[in-house]
């Protein structure tokens, strides 16, 4: 039986545009069973936090390990970036939209169809948080 998995992203700058990183952290029965941080450069808050999203898909497209879950659920401390992928909000910004569509051509290449997008308090989301984090601080010295 197929099982589902949870996906948890992040992505933040410290400045907004400032030095800026993102994370996935990959969540079968309760069990993490892979994560990843990028240093990105500089960039906003929300670009951040569509590259956690773009992080993780890439993983899922390149371990090929996608078409092995029933359901793919991610879940985002960013309310705007969550509700924009989920097509709730409307992408204004042209950086954003860029970024909305790179996501979505990612996900087209994914198996999985059932795949949904989900906000949550940032204190349910402390792992990918942490790795954001810690990237910052490894590259910023």
């Amino acid at each position: 039986m197929k099982s589902s998995l949870k996906i948890y992203t992040d992505g933040g700058a410290r400045g907004n545009p400032g030095p800026a990183a993102s994370a996935f952290v990959l969540v079968e029965d309760g069990r993490i069973i892979y994560k990843d941080s990028e240093y990105l450069g500089i960039a906003t808050n929300n670009e951040a936090e569509y590259q956690g999203v773009i992080l993780a898909f890439k993983w899922l497209t390149e371990s090929g390990r996608a078409a092995s879950f029933a359901k793919i659920s991610f879940f985002l401390d960013s309310e705007l970036v969550a509700r924009q992928l989920s097509g709730d909000y409307k992408v204004k910004s042209k950086n954003l939209n860029k970024l909305n569509l790179q996501v979505r051509e990612l996900r087209e290449k994914v198996d999985n169809k059932d795949i949904n997008f989900l906000a949550i308090k940032r204190e349910k989301n402390r792992i990918a948080d942490k790795l954001v984090n810690e990237k910052l601080d490894e590259n910023m010295g």
